[in-house]
């Protein structure tokens, strides 16, 4: 899998919001990880990356802890973690409108994401 930093102007563009500031019950697509300044991926984002934060992905954010909404709990495809906001900050989805991604609509479900995760299945 390649490691893809969000798409440059992802912070201006109002279809794209930072993980971090999204309430429960929020579902979109993961547009990119990292910032739009074109710099290396960190290393708190290249796991994100492997725990599946992956362009096209479907993202949903089930519930977080009150006071304080930290950590939250959020699941990324069939898996279900629980981060803090600080950690998925750099993380950026695309909202549902009307129940799906425009995103995911656009590119036809990733492709090529598809075959390198079937191809590295045993």
């Amino acid at each position: 899998m390649d490691a893809i930093a969000a798409p440059s102007g992802v912070a201006l563009d109002p279809g794209y919001v930072s993980l971090a500031a999204l309430p429960p019950g929020t579902r979109g697509c993961v547009v990119g990880v990292g910032s739009d300044t074109g710099a290396p991926l960190s290393a708190l984002e290249r796991r994100l990356l492997e725990f599946g934060f992956v362009h096209g992905e479907q993202v949903e954010i089930l519930a977080e802890a009150r006071p304080g909404r930290d950590p939250f709990v959020v699941r990324v495809g069939h898996t279900t973690l629980a981060l803090r906001r600080r950690e998925v900050q750099h993380v950026f989805i695309e909202l549902h409108r009307l129940g799906r991604c425009a995103l995911a609509d656009a590119r036809g479900a990733a492709p090529a994401l598809e075959t390198s995760r079937a191809g590295s299945l045993p």
